[in-house]
């Protein structure tokens, strides 16, 4: 049976997005093994899975401008091959500088990975199998959310941490074979505009000093960063409304839907991406466990998220999308109240409810609400709502990694996480778990707001 391009289209962007997961989430396991082995300390250990975040959020709105321009396949391709080369990179660094200019590589074709992937995905599938389809690539998410840590634990374990990147490699050169081969087809929605160039210097100046900023502060000079960046960042604002050809279509931001959407993403990336960490040091650090065990028990939530995320897509086609994801954060808000009281004592059985109720709540969460932004705008802005939704999830996962270095050296200094110090990180994740709270119950009501508006979505669903 003949094998329709479409099908080959949802599996790159199912395998792009396992893997692009699997390296910013499975690092996390390696964490310790790395820092051991290049002798950090817990400031420039977090920064590990903090940068690559980092470097996606500076590279990922200019990627919508490029990949609509010169075509979601190109880019994508060019992605996956700098991608391939970031890994193979780190999996032979010989020091700190070295492995973090990789992480710096990774970042940003995974920025480009992340945004071509998914608008090929709305380009290439039919309107109405629009959310079944990004189920699928949610599903890699998620999958990957799951699996890194028990292969990850497994392969640290036995292999080193060398081997997460080394086992990336046949399945990106898998990737870019499909691509070549059966995928004649490249999207151009942007061809005839130009580049914007300097919107797309001033937005990553911006969400760098913003990012790393918010990361610093603890000093001084982080709160300049940090308003330096705001102000760039609003400046930005301003330049593109007055662009022909802006690098972000800020006139998207009328729709009430898509805002509401977006801020959504947001909060709930922030709320929920340092959980992960969090449950990790826990149980390395806290309860001594070793990687492979800590890995085999952080399946739990994740695995119910992979399992969630293609039927609560398929039925965001039907049902009003953010009233899934309303729902979705509201579970999770509970998940993160239980982990306010997250320490040595608490019975595993708990730490497991929270876990399942996460992945409850984010399982119902993410595909409506990645559906909500993708079908609040029209067809030929594909890219740009790509490059929106990809921006939101890596600037709340950013600032959420930001948010434990930021805590973490507020409580513990430059101290070494280890089992010595378990009282400083359970105090350290306690707080970060109710600021996570916090930001779960700002976003349930971002949803809210996005039902109550009068705008309609472009696929007939229910407004």
């Amino acid at each position: 049976m003949k094998i329709e391009y479409e099908t080959y289209v949802i599996l790159i962007s199912f395998l792009t997005s396992f893997f692009g997961v699997f390296l910013s989430n499975g690092i996390i396991i390696g964490v310790p093994a790395i820092a051991n082995d290049f002798a950090m300390n817990n400031v420039i250990q977090n920064w590990i899975p903090t940068i690559f975040f980092l470097v996606m959020a500076v590279f990922t709105v200019p990627a919508g401008q490029i990949s609509g321009k010169f075509g979601v396949k190109k880019s994508l391709l060019i992605g996956v091959v700098v991608f391939l080369i970031g890994s193979v990179g780190a999996a032979l660094s010989f020091s700190t500088e070295s492995f973090m200019l990789f992480r710096i590589i990774q970042g940003a074709s995974v920025a480009f990975v992340n945004v071509a992937a998914m608008a090929m995905v709305v380009s290439a599938v039919k309107p109405q199998s629009r959310g079944k389809a990004l189920g699928f690539t949610v599903t890699g998410v998620y999958l990957a959310t799951s699996l890194s840590p028990v292969i990850c634990g497994f392969l640290v374990y036995n292999f080193g941490w060398r081997s997460i990147f080394a086992v990336v490699i046949p399945f990106l050169v898998l990737c870019i074979i499909i691509m070549i081969v059966k995928i004649p087809q490249d999207w151009k929605t942007y061809e005839h505009d130009s580049i914007d160039k300097i919107g797309s210097v001033i937005y990553s100046i911006g969400i760098l000093l913003f990012i790393y900023g918010f990361t610093n502060l603890i000093n001084p000079m982080g709160w300049i960063l940090t308003l330096s960046g705001i102000v760039l960042l609003v400046v930005f604002a301003a330049w593109e409304l007055r662009q022909t050809s802006p690098v972000f279509n800020m006139k998207l931001f009328k729709n009430t839907k898509f805002t509401s959407s977006n801020i959504a993403a947001l909060c709930s990336y922030l709320a929920i991406m340092v959980v992960t960490t969090i449950l990790n040091y826990h149980f390395q650090y806290v309860r001594g466990w070793n990687a492979q065990m800590a890995g085999m028990i952080l399946i739990v939530t994740p695995i119910i998220m992979a399992i969630l995320a293609p039927n609560t897509g398929k039925l965001s086609d039907r049902i009003h999308p953010q009233k899934l994801a309303a729902a979705g954060m509201a579970i999770a808000t509970v998940a993160l109240l239980i982990l306010t009281f997250l320490d040595k004592d608490m019975p595993l059985y708990l730490v497991v409810l929270a876990m399942i109720l996460q992945g409850i709540g984010m399982g119902l969460f993410s595909s409506p609400n990645m559906n909500a932004i993708m079908s609040s705008v029209p067809p030929k802005d594909a890219p740009t709502a790509s490059a929106s939704q990809a921006t939101m999830r890596t600037i709340g996962q950013t600032m959420s990694l930001g948010l434990l270095t930021l805590i973490f050296a507020l409580v513990m200094g430059s101290l070494p996480l280890s089992t010595q110090y378990a009282d400083l990180i359970v105090q350290a994740s306690q707080t970060i778990c109710t600021i996570s709270m916090c930001a779960c119950i700002l976003s349930i009501f971002a949803s809210l707001v996005g039902i109550k508006s009068k705008d309609e979505f472009n696929t007939g669903r229910p407004n």
